[in-house]
């Protein structure tokens, strides 16, 4: 490591800010869904490549887009008109001395097995068409991988940043996403689909929470049992709200589908045919959803670089994404006096990941700084140096990054 620069934080901590603004992107969102599909894909190459090969081949699987299909809701029940089409791009490699693997396989049944996992109406053989348009990668980066012994090189000179801890309004918009698309909301509200976004809007103690929910056509007969149903999900997550989050917020102010319109029947209702925009209305891309934190917090810096799909070995715009905020984590859990941080890690192409260019932290704290100070470079340090079992729990999936 070149540089360590520790300093202080010369803003107030998120909390104590006079405004701000979170948004959280539910499992059925396109964005999230692109998201999770190629995160699944890189999951299942890390384990043929182990399995074959023994050990991580180039691959990068984050330029993917999740195009919208066409339905036709309706009461009672509508149609599916044209499937949705996912393109799975960027780069892999399918053969090693002498060795292939079978890619289209591999995707495929990646994207299959997420959206049986997490879309209780999508059936990924009828209701989604695949497009593999993933190509060799570059000699020089493919080459990382024959250079390295140990931790690998940086395969780009890139920057990310990561932050602790999760801000009240953070917090509430993450679990708000979290109960309604929980199982037991489901169970007993199975006309509620996966695709739900939360905005959360903060002044002051005063909370703003503006949330739209898919409904599932099948389920709901005409247009007083939609609104039936949307009032009690709502009164159900009001009860949730007030009994977890009501010493956090003066007032909490809770909105359903706003662009609801009584009297206009299909046409003034948030109704779809399998729970998820993608169907018909919205395409999805990797990086436009949430965070590796779970959430898009408009008033912090964020990373740049999407994390899901990206080779968790080489990759610093997946390893430092979600490095920092673990780091993060870490110095706010263990040095008590610092009540928000904010952790910078910039690679150098070619220079081995756990020797960033520059490792930085922004502290807030109202202790003695110098102090501070330097159990924040001690823990940057070892964290720097445990970067390896970082990066295996990478490969096996234990660190979520969307």
């Amino acid at each position: 490591m070149s540089y360590l620069k520790v300093s202080k934080y010369n803003k107030l901590p998120m909390d104590l800010q006079p405004i701000e603004i979170v948004e959280r992107k539910g499992r059925g969102h396109p964005d999230t869904i692109t998201d999770g599909i190629m995160e699944r894909v890189a999951l299942e190459l890390n384990k043929e490549y182990l399995r074959k090969f023994g050990g991580i081949l180039h691959y990068n699987a984050d330029k993917s887009l999740l195009a919208a299909g066409a339905t036709k809701p309706q009461f009672g029940g509508g149609k599916v008109l044209e499937p949705m089409l996912i393109v799975f791009g960027d780069r892999a490699t399918t053969s090693f001395a002498g060795e292939t693997i079978n890619l289209e396989n591999i995707v495929v049944n990646a994207a299959k097995g997420w959206i049986r996992d997490n879309l209780r109406f999508v059936n990924p053989d009828e209701h989604v068409k695949y497009q593999i348009e993933l190509k060799h990668g570059s000699a020089e980066l493919t080459d990382i991988f024959r250079r390295e012994k140990g931790l690998m090189g940086a395969n780009d000179t890139s920057a990310a940043v990561g932050y602790a801890p999760l801000s009240r309004t953070e917090r509430i918009v993450l679990e708000t996403e979290k109960f309604l698309n929980s199982h037991g909301l489901k169970k007993d509200f199975k006309e509620t689909g996966e695709d739900i976004k939360v905005m959360g809007s903060r002044s002051n103690n005063h909370l703003d929470l503006t949330i739209a929910l898919a409904f599932v056509d099948r389920f709901i007969s005409n247009e007083s049992e939609y609104f039936r149903s949307k009032q009690e999900v709502l009164e159900r997550l009001t009860s949730f709200l007030n009994d977890k989050f009501s010493n956090d917020f003066e007032k909490i102010d809770v909105h359903v589908n706003t662009l609801d319109a009584r009297g206009r029947g299909v046409q003034g209702v948030y109704l779809t045919v399998l729970g998820t925009s993608a169907e018909g209305g919205d395409s999805g891309q990797v990086g436009r959803g949430n965070g590796v934190n779970g959430v898009i917090p408009l008033m912090r810096p964020r990373s740049s670089e999407a994390a899901a799909g990206k080779n968790p070995v080489s990759h610093v715009g997946k390893i430092y994404n979600a490095y920092t905020h673990e780091i993060a984590k870490r110095i706010v859990d263990e040095v008590g006096e610092v009540q928000e941080v904010y952790v910078w890690l910039l690679s150098k192409i070619g220079w081995p990941i756990d020797k960033p260019a520059l490792a930085a932290a922004e502290v807030y704290t109202r202790a003695d700084f110098s102090e501070i100070k330097k159990q924040v470079e001690e823990i940057i340090g070892a964290e720097l140096e445990n970067m390896r079992d970082f990066v295996s729990r990478l490969i096996d999936g234990m660190v979520k990054v969307y």
